[in-house]
């Protein structure tokens, strides 16, 4: 008698488990492919999992398994190697696996709809290359065009790579004279046609280059660790061909959505129509074409935001995480994974280098250094002759000011502005100002649902709370006394652009924040204007400071700059020298020499005085000590279990049956700080608190967890509330 084979499935359901089943009554276990997706009864309902393995002894007795629905793949859409590296952050992270599994699919996917088909349209040439070049004759840019086409082969170029290449008017050229035909066509692999560089690598580049391509088929994590401006992405490109020299592809994280269309344009430029994009501003359809070109291997470089790390990717040879200090890698909600750590384990199991980018990296990362589980290379000087800026103190006090400006501060910009050169105006607060108040009565326009207030936005004529969304219009007289008293207090880059553009109304200004670059393709027509302008004002957040080359801007002004350092995180210091750095980086990356002015009330400030006077490296050194001393991580290792509820009292009393559980059934290796509510207690109209769980030791800290974990899926208790265990915490908000 055959031995009955089940099928162990995946399914988004908040349980620390799969769950077995047995195949249709008119199928073998064989019809479902491991990573395909099922349709399974669950309670009352279906849901839609993925076949994790199929074994042969269940969980429960076989006559009390349920039967699968007929099988929707005829092929699995993620492979054994991709699901067990799934499998292990699920375990790591001490998430369900089946949210983990199905994390990974497109959103079409996580129904039961058949994948998008995978037709291309291409661009092809009429005739042999060499006669149509001989009929061009003096058209110099269409026979330039028509011999880089030829370079790719029979099989033509993909449509959006062609445009990304010429302009429109050049290839319509091309096809009225039908020289140039486009047809639809199956998807083929992406060619690699490699491209002469540009740029000649300095020693600490070319170093760096030969340091990491000695390692190229096994696994080294290196931090490459480059002032800004030290053409770390030279680095990139130069090795991501020789990996694909080598036939393998590349996966290149990157921490905003806005850095991405400029790398994939200077990628592709390098590399080829293999350049692909996957990030969260597109469409589902484009993702999911983009993710099935990334699962079937067609696709050869891929850059993304964090989300890109749970994609299948075929024959990874080099995995980069630029900016990988920010914290933007690490997921806020639901699945709470750090895409940068994930691209270490990512790495380590394709058995291929991870390069992690810097010029401020973080404590987690210099601490591998210093155990010797990274290779550190250094770049500290920038490329071409460019200079790093100085940095001077602006003290505010006993400063006149107006606008959030020193009037020196704003002789410094006239004078800038007067010699051709830009300036950036950084303020890290987007709307006009953070709150609005009556001087009446006081009443002041906190948000009906956090412990927050809510921004005015004067443009939209709103009133926003950036925690939950919340919107009201902008009201004409007090709410609370009616009196018509109102007034914004605080000033945001909105207000900032306004006062900015009455004082210099000569010169162009550009507002770069996350209202300004709303619609999909304003951040790019921002920057161009930029880029086209001579003597310009940038005004920004923290958009502004990432990766963007501006070689014009000659000067930076810091708004704001004490806002980040008094604060209960005891990560504030180090994001806000982070910011602070990158932000400095803009300045003088062209010819000219740059200067960063920081407006502060504490000029005496040691986090200031050293970023000033000694640099980023003193400042990490200096916090990697006090970390060593507190025992905080990356010493010492954190899990933050976060609960919520409608009122306070059932969450306090669920996180207080925690940590008694807790504390009785673990030994003094794992130790409890609280539980507290949350800095911000309550948030979206729910009352947030936490339990910090710490340890100096990992396994002690997760073998804790995993019983953890089982205690809460039965505990009655844990069903009054919302909870989540967020593994190394970006922050205890």
């Amino acid at each position: 008698m055959s031995q009955t084979t089940y099928l162990r499935v995946a399914i988004p359901v908040p349980l620390p488990k799969a769950f077995d089943y047995l195949p249709d009554q008119r199928f073998t276990a064989a019809a479902y492919p491991v990573g395909a997706r099922v349709l399974v009864p669950f309670g009352r309902t279906q849901k839609l999992g993925v076949v994790l393995e199929h074994v042969q002894s269940a969980d429960v007795s076989s006559d009390k398994l349920k039967h699968v629905e007929p099988p929707i793949d005829s092929e699995a859409l993620l492979d054994q190697t991709h699901l067990a590296f799934l499998r292990w952050a699920a375990s790591y992270y001490h998430h369900p696996v089946g949210e983990v599994v199905t994390a990974a699919l497109p959103l079409r996917l996580r129904k039961a709809n058949a994948p998008l088909p995978l037709a291309e349209q291409r661009y092809f040439l009429a005739a042999e290359s060499v006669g149509i070049v001989e009929q061009l004759g003096r058209a110099h840019k269409q026979r330039e065009l028509v011999e880089w086409i030829a370079a790719h082969g029979d099989h033509g170029v993909e449509q959006t790579t062609l445009k990304q290449h010429a302009g429109s008017a050049l290839i319509k050229k091309l096809v009225d004279a039908q020289h140039l035909l486009l047809k639809e066509s199956a998807p083929i692999k992406s060619e690699y046609v490699p491209q002469r560089s540009p740029h000649q690598l300095n020693e600490e580049q070319q170093a760096a280059v030969d340091a990491v391509a000695q390692q190229l088929n096994q696994y080294a994590a290196f931090l490459l660790q480059g002032v800004t401006g030290s053409g770390k992405t030279e680095v990139y490109l130069r090795l991501a061909e020789q990996v694909l020299a080598h036939n393998k592809n590349v996966m290149i994280l990157v921490p905003e959505i806005a850095l991405t269309p400029q790398l994939q344009q200077r990628f592709a430029e390098r590399l080829g129509e293999g350049v692909l994009l996957m990030h969260s501003g597109m469409k589902d359809t484009e993702r999911e074409i983009a993710w099935q070109r990334l699962r079937l291997g067609l696709a050869r470089v891929v850059l993304g935001t964090r989300s890109l790390m749970l994609n299948p990717m075929a024959e990874l040879g080099l995995i980069v995480v630029d900016e990988e200090h920010d914290p933007s890698f690490k997921q806020q909600e639901g699945f709470r994974y750090s895409a940068r750590d994930l691209a270490v384990v990512r790495a380590s199991r394709a058995k291929c280098p991870v390069v992690l980018g810097s010029a401020t990296p973080s404590l987690e990362s210099l601490r591998n250094v210093e155990q010797g589980r990274y290779q550190r290379l250094l770049l500290n000087q920038r490329a071409g002759s460019s200079k790093p800026p100085s940095m001077h103190l602006v003290d505010l006090r006993d400063q006149p000011v107006q606008n959030g400006l020193a009037l020196p501060v704003i002789d410094e910009i006239q004078a800038t502005l007067n010699k051709g050169e830009q300036v950036m105006v950084f303020l890290n607060r987007r709307g006009f100002a953070p709150v609005l108040a009556c001087y009446s009565c006081g009443w002041t326009s906190d948000c009906p649902r956090c412990d927050a207030r809510q921004t005015v936005h004067q443009a939209a004529h709103r009133l926003w709370c950036h925690h939950c969304g919340s919107q009201q219009a902008l009201p004409q007289k007090c709410p609370s006394c009616g009196e018509h008293d109102l007034h914004p207090l605080g000033q945001g880059t909105e207000q900032l652009d306004q006062s900015l553009q009455a004082r210099f109304n000569d010169i162009p200004l550009v507002r770069v924040d996350r209202d300004a670059a709303a619609k999909r393709g304003a951040l790019e027509k921002l920057l161009d204007s930029v880029h086209q302008a001579d003597a310009a004002l940038l005004v920004g957040t923290q958009m502004l400071a990432k990766g963007h080359h501006f070689p014009k801007v000659t000067l930076v002004v810091v708004l704001d700059a004490d806002s980040g350092l008094f604060s209960a995180d005891y990560r504030a210091t180090e994001r806000m020298a982070q910011l602070l750095m990158q932000v400095a980086g803009r300045a003088g990356r062209g010819e000219l020499p740059g200067r960063v002015l920081i407006q502060t009330r504490y000029p005496d400030h040691l986090l200031l005085q050293t970023l000033v006077n000694h640099g980023y490296e003193a400042f990490a050194q200096a916090a990697l000590q006090e970390r060593l001393e507190a025992d905080y991580p990356p010493i010492s290792h954190h899990v933050l279990l976060r609960a919520e509820a409608n009122k306070m009292d059932p969450t306090m009393q669920f996180l207080n049956k925690v940590t008694q559980w807790g504390k009785a059934h673990t030994d003094q290796s794992v130790s409890f700080w609280g539980p507290v509510p949350a800095p911000m207690t309550r948030r979206i109209g729910r009352y947030r608190g936490h339990l910090l769980i710490q340890s100096s030791s990992r396994e002690a800290l997760h073998g804790f967890l995993s019983q953890l974990e089982m205690y809460l899926a039965e505990s009655k208790l844990a069903r009054s509330v919302r909870w989540s265990l967020d593994v190394d915490p970006a922050d205890h908000f």
